[in-house]
């Protein structure tokens, strides 16, 4: 049978068994799937608003899902038919003859290709438009609002806000983009029936490697300079009395002068540390191996590490010193409650001038609440009965600095607590610095000792140089003109 004979018998096939309720609901639902979607993407250009998150799942999804759906109804309805007339032993009906020369068959056929060019690129649209959405840090916030709250409220709050999350989480390329898909699937049955971690851990063992991500943009063995750290703190007082305390942090690497600081001594292009850790999230860390400039390995071991079980050695991990070592929580890092105050007072964004702000702030974050909206409703009401009741002159005089200062003391708590999600004050620790958890002395304790006894030193001056400590009006600011 000549070719042009076949594809005339499929058509004719096609008129004769395409008329069933499948088909007709195929065609259909990709009929109104396409109108929808098409609709969807005119207004999505022409609306000056944002996407709405669950809106972006209809239709970059599921419309597009159910209208490949519709296609594939099509000729499955005509399958089933045709099995369904051979099994009732129907004989089949002449075929109708299409006549490719009359004039009202090939305009159908010419409607035919329009329109299949047209599923075609409406495919292909959605195609695009879901990886595109998929990628977005709307997607990768607000789609599992409460399971992604946390992250996502600090992540806005932070210095990658404007860095796609997909930037760092997922990486170039097709697999990795079918690597953190098949992820999400498993996630996305976690939330549906809720057996997702409350809260959700730090994926320490699973993110890319830093020098992928951090490294695209902070060169490690570029940092040479020392960075000066001015921090202010305010006492728990009537006065709330500011204090302030400035550092001289050796950030750099190689300098000059022959010194080494932070990143050039755990960061250097030679790989220099390496470390067993215990534990998942890498807070207990008995040996450290450090390369010296001749390439001799040192063992720093803690006692912890000599008192090590077998069972327990043997689930320890081996792991190479990066970035995220210690910039553990880089773009969503939890603040605790004194520090946030400290910052609040700092910046004036409520007034030192309110009497036991910061002792009074401090009690009612540290309080327990159901939930955040639980919090909501009662940190402003207590924060204004305090003084209402304590200090009824004040509260009637400042009472916009009163209301100011509780709406600050609520978003610090909205911002850094999530009952829901079962996080509080420190729940995820930041191992920049040694104030706000362990950090830096999981390996700078001073108990690290080597075969030879030198031990990994845990002074102040090692990182730092300390140039005032708690003053009123340091000096030294004045020299530096910043006071």
């Amino acid at each position: 049978m000549a070719t042009g004979e076949r594809i005339r018998d499929l058509f004719r096939l096609a008129f004769q068994l395409g008329n069933n309720w499948l088909s007709l609901a195929g065609a259909a639902l990709t009929t109104s799937s396409a109108f929808v979607l098409v609709w969807f993407w005119f207004m999505e250009i022409t609306s000056p608003h944002q996407i709405h998150a669950y809106a972006g799942i209809l239709m970059f999804l599921i419309f597009p899902a159910l209208f490949v759906v519709g296609l594939i109804l099509i000729p499955f309805g005509i399958a089933l038919e045709r099995r369904k007339r051979r099994l009732a032993g129907e004989a089949p009906k002449p075929l109708q003859a299409v006549d490719f020369k009359n004039p009202s068959v090939r305009r159908l056929l010419t409607v035919v290709g329009v329109l299949t060019f047209i599923n075609v690129s409406i495919m292909g649209t959605a195609g695009l438009k879901g990886v595109e959405y998929m990628d977005s840090n709307q997607f990768c916030g607000l789609t599992c609002h409460t399971v992604m709250s946390p992250e996502y409220t600090a992540f806005l709050d932070s210095p990658h806000s404007r860095v796609g999350c997909a930037q760092c989480h997922i990486g170039q390329g097709a697999p990795a983009l079918v690597r953190a898909k098949i992820s999400g699937t498993r996630q996305l049955f976690a939330v549906a029936f809720g057996t997702y971690s409350r809260p959700i851990p730090s994926p320490v063992e699973h993110l890319r490697p830093a020098r992928e991500t951090c490294e695209q943009c902070h060169w490690p063995q570029k940092f040479t300079a020392d960075k000066l750290i001015v921090r202010t703190k305010f006492a728990e007082d009537e006065t709330n009395t500011p204090s302030t305390s400035i550092l001289l942090m050796k950030i750099g690497g190689h300098t000059p002068n022959g010194t080494t600081g932070i990143h050039g001594r755990h960061l250097d292009a030679m790989e220099r540390i390496s470390y067993i850790t215990t534990d998942s999230r890498r807070q207990e860390i008995p040996k450290v191996t450090y390369r010296e400039e001749n390439g001799t390995l040192v063992d720093y071991v803690s006692d912890e590490f000599k008192n090590l079980s077998k069972e327990k050695l043997d689930k320890a991990t081996s792991r190479k010193m990066d970035c995220i070592d210690c910039h553990n929580r880089p773009t969503h890092a939890f603040q605790l409650p004194d520090r946030a105050l400290d910052k609040a007072l700092m910046e004036k964004r409520m007034s030192s001038e309110l009497p036991f702000l910061k002792k009074k702030g401090l009690e009612l974050l540290k309080a327990t609440y159901s939930d955040q909206k639980d919090a909501a409703a009662k940190i402003p009401v207590n924060l204004a009965e305090y003084y209402r009741t304590t200090y009824p002159e004040i509260y009637k005089t400042k009472r916009a600095s009163v209301d100011t200062a509780g709406e600050v003391v609520k978003a610090i708590y909205m911002r850094n607590v999530f009952p829901e999600m079962k996080i509080t004050w420190g729940t995820h620790p930041n191992n920049i610095g040694h104030e706000d958890s362990v950090g830096c002395f999981r390996c700078h304790d001073g108990m690290h000792t080597a075969a030879d006894g030198r031990t990994i030193k845990g002074d102040c001056d090692t990182c730092h140089t300390l140039l005032a400590q708690d003053e009123k009006d340091p000096k030294i600011l004045k020299q530096f003109g910043l006071n």
